[in-house]
């Protein structure tokens, strides 16, 4: 889990899109609240940005060419540096049978397309906050693991 987050900004967010205009409005979005943007068309590049620096937040489209939405949070979702990275699917899609599968493949929330701007903003800062405080809790837990360890090797000492 990637417990910290850019002092200057809200957050570091990869969106996966192969769709031009809406990636573009999207990381326009994003930018404008401060949030750190980067994109990719295609899963290739998701992966190699991904694999290179986790963002701490991927906006994922369902609907590409090659490898869809789906399949690249399986993908995702199956190795330790980016299982814990929260994915929001954003597509036009309103069906329940594909809302479903997005969070059966490990999506933490589905967006629609055409999205509101507030709304989309908001399940972002809702997800973010949630995951730092997830990385918050697992440091604490490994501390006063850690601190119980030490004192359990103390002769004479119980914690």
């Amino acid at each position: 889990m990637k417990p910290t987050f850019p002092a200057s900004g809200q957050g570091d967010i990869l969106i996966v899109d192969d769709d031009l205009p809406s990636l573009r409005l999207l990381s326009d979005l994003l930018a404008e609240h401060g949030y750190e943007v980067r994109s990719a068309r295609d899963s290739q590049t998701a992966f190699m940005l991904v694999s290179a620096d986790p963002p701490d937040l991927i906006l994922l489209d369902i609907e590409m060419p090659v490898t869809n939405g789906f399949q690249v949070c399986e993908q995702l979702k199956r190795y330790p540096e980016s299982r814990d990275i929260p994915i929001l699917f954003i597509s036009a899609r309103d069906d329940v049978h594909a809302k479903v599968k997005g969070f059966e493949v490990g999506g933490v929330d589905y967006i629609n397309k055409p999205y509101h701007d507030e709304e989309i903003l908001a399940r972002i800062k809702t997800h973010l906050t949630i995951s730092r405080l997830q990385a918050a809790l697992v440091e604490r837990i490994d501390q006063l693991s850690a601190h119980h360890d030490i004192a359990q090797a103390i002769p004479g000492k119980t914690s």
